[in-house]
């Protein structure tokens, strides 16, 4: 009997109409395009600005998509797992509020936070729900509204991040297309470089932390690069290994979208062609848990039935993670 897969049968994306540009950042920061493209390869990113919307209205217009596109009824889908880092509250989760408002009423569901390789994770967790038989359709999301954790006055982290996100549908395969092996990794003692220091436990809200601008990002980018570039391409390396494949076997390596050189950095250390890497940071910026799936809704064309890929990133804490998953539809 042909082995079980979780395949991904449909993929979607959602950015805010809002485009923040480099212009309007030097507007508001010391600085300027010129050194925003070099060093980040971003030239605009995505803002949701409408007023009484968070990252679950985000994942509303991802799982729309998504039923629309595979002609799923919402009462069909079985489990929703949502990654993210600004869920609408600290609980109850955003994942059950997106299924209240799509009217998905026959699913359970739950956020996962493992910083930017939050939906790498998440898709490792539900292509396992699938490929046991526990359930048939699963929809997995990466959505962040990064905007409201970023500090404006911070020219070295207001000018990466962005709003928006995507998601995927999973769904049984016996035809050998779908979800093949990961490899995840993580080393807490790099949360020191990339973080949140209040609002949680440690730190409670107070009127000294809102002060003080402890609720919005803080990154030391020299470590979190160095060590971003080291766990996704010795992840990606260890799934090829154990896999018996070559870089000519893979089709499309997709990255999280953090930073410009360390795609390029990857991608030289892979000895992988760029024209074979999907890259969107550009008008997206690093929207965290959204980067992968708005990579394979922009380049869900150009993938055909087989083709093989090769989904990696990283997050802060430090987390990564890599998946080896062939397409399992050509887009009509």
């Amino acid at each position: 009997m042909p082995e079980k897969l979780a395949s991904i049968t449909a993929v979607h994306g959602y950015v805010p109409d809002h485009v923040l540009t480099n212009h309007d950042l030097e507007q508001m920061v010391d600085t300027n395009d010129e050194w925003i493209v070099s060093r980040t390869g971003i030239k605009e990113r995505r803002i949701l600005k409408e007023p009484g919307k968070a990252t679950s209205d985000m994942g509303v217009e991802v799982v729309k998509g998504l039923l629309e596109k595979s002609g799923t009824h919402p009462d069909e889908i079985e489990l929703l797992i949502l990654a993210t880092v600004t869920s609408d509250m600290n609980f109850p989760d955003a994942a059950n509020t997106i299924c209240d408002k799509c009217g998905i009423n026959n699913a359970f569901a739950y956020d996962l936070s493992a910083a930017c390789s939050g939906f790498v994770f998440a898709l490792h967790t539900g292509a396992q729900f699938v490929k046991t038989g526990a359930y048939k359709k699963v929809i997995v999301l990466g959505i962040d509204m990064m905007s409201s954790i970023v500090d404006y006055t911070d020219r070295s982290t207001c000018i990466i991040f962005g709003d928006g996100g995507g998601g995927v549908l999973l769904e049984p395969n016996l035809e050998g297309n779908g979800i093949k092996d990961a490899v995840m990794g993580g080393d807490g003692s790099g949360r020191k470089y990339l973080y949140q220091k209040s609002g949680g436990s440690l730190s409670p809200a107070s009127a000294e932390s809102v002060a003080n601008r402890e609720h919005f990002v803080f990154q030391d980018g020299r470590p979190v690069f160095k060590a971003a570039v080291s766990g996704m391409r010795s992840s990606v390396e260890s799934l090829l290994s154990r896999n018996h494949l070559k870089k000519e076997n893979i089709d499309w390596i997709v990255p999280h979208q953090a930073n410009i050189r360390i795609i390029n950095t990857l991608a030289s250390m892979l000895d992988f062609p760029m024209e074979k890497v999907m890259v969107n940071i550009d008008k997206f910026g690093n929207t965290t848990d959204g980067t992968i799936p708005l990579c394979l809704w922009e380049y869900e064309k150009k993938l055909k039935k087989g083709d093989t890929l090769v989904l990696t990133a990283f997050g802060g804490g430090f987390t990564w993670g890599s998946i080896l998953l062939d397409w399992a539809y050509t887009a009509t």
